[in-house]
């Protein structure tokens, strides 16, 4: 073949690729202006009733509400959020199967579970953060503390001899216990549950004395009379319960928020993953969910697919140091 003849041929497949490139381009974006087509599984890796699951079941219905067609939230539990978080990296990446993850199942339980059946970014495609909320830091009303400066005292006088709860190994309220004890000194026995239900039951009954949850399952607890509320995790005060201290006033710097956010199979096409973004952000901005979430002591909060993926890594990092420090590592 001559030097014209491989020129020639050259430009003809630089051509032919080109315009494969651009046809599946426009395919992409014929889809995402036609999708959703049909019904969006959206599973939830908790069982119903938690905190992620509530806000689920609202955005959820606003979606359907949206697109016309149904959301259908499904609860596959276990192994702290990790079998519904699998079911859904291996699915087929076209958008019709979404995750909402936590920081358990996206930035905790990676730093601390080097065999995760999953890989929390290579696996997904990050479509936004949905809403942030504080723990809580909540003691059976038998403990004789009133305040975090009261537990810390007690604590340090009485080392391990008692429990602290938690919805399981690993997950973000365990190691939200753990950061106390390393910001504190302080020392007490684990005590993993398989869910929420679980450990509050036994820290209801007085099996248990400590424990870090969401605020939108213990805090009417709290107010009942039945728990007893020290602090808040966020580093401010939740205007939910004004008058509820933050932790950091005691601890300073103590951080340890809950976030939901949306996933996607990896290589979902990007197109739909913008869709599906700027979809959350017009329900996250209506009046209602506000107000909603709010009434849950959660935030909403969306940002773009790469501003998330960002904030994955990064929580990731500060667990992953924290899991260290606190010699936690699942195997």
């Amino acid at each position: 073949m001559t030097t014209r003849a491989m020129a020639a041929h050259a430009s003809g497949l630089l051509l032919t690729l080109a315009g494969l490139t651009l046809h599946g381009a426009a395919q992409a974006q014929d889809e995402a202006r036609t999708f959703p087509e049909k019904s969006v599984r959206w599973v939830i890796p908790f069982p119903a009733g938690g905190a992620t699951d509530v806000v689920a079941r609202m955005v959820a219905q606003k979606l359907t509400d949206q697109w016309g067609q149904p959301v259908v939230v499904e609860n596959r539990a276990g192994a702290t959020g990790a079998i519904g978080s699998q079911y859904v990296a291996a699915a087929a990446p076209d958008g019709y199967t979404l995750l909402m993850g936590t920081a358990s199942t996206h930035a905790v339980a990676p730093a601390v579970n080097a065999n995760l059946p999953y890989k929390n970014l290579a696996d997904f495609t990050p479509i936004t953060l949905v809403a942030t909320f504080p723990n809580l830091l909540v003691v059976h009303p038998s403990l004789p503390v009133h305040s975090v400066a009261d537990l810390i005292a007690l604590l340090k006088a009485h080392p391990d001899r008692y429990n602290f709860a938690s919805t399981g190994t690993g997950g973000s309220v365990h190691m939200a216990s753990e950061l106390f004890k390393l910001k504190t000194s302080t020392r007490m026995t684990h005590v993993p549950y398989k869910g929420s239900s679980e450990a509050l039951a036994d820290l209801l009954s007085g099996r248990v004395q400590v424990e870090f949850d969401n605020m939108t399952t213990v805090w009417p607890l709290a107010q009942k009379g039945r728990l007893r509320a020290l602090g808040v995790t966020s580093l401010k005060r939740t205007p939910l319960a004004p008058d509820l201290p933050a932790i950091a006033e005691t601890v300073p710097d103590f951080d340890a928020p809950s976030w939901v956010g949306i996933f996607a199979p990896a290589r979902t096409p990007a197109a739909i993953v913008q869709k599906i973004a700027a979809s959350v952000s017009q329900v996250m901005q209506q009046p209602d969910v506000i107000r909603k979430l709010h009434e849950l002591g959660a935030t909403p909060v969306t940002d773009s697919p790469a501003a998330f993926a960002a904030f994955v890594e990064h929580d990731t990092e500060r667990w992953r140091d924290v899991a260290a420090k606190a010699g936690i590592r699942l195997e």
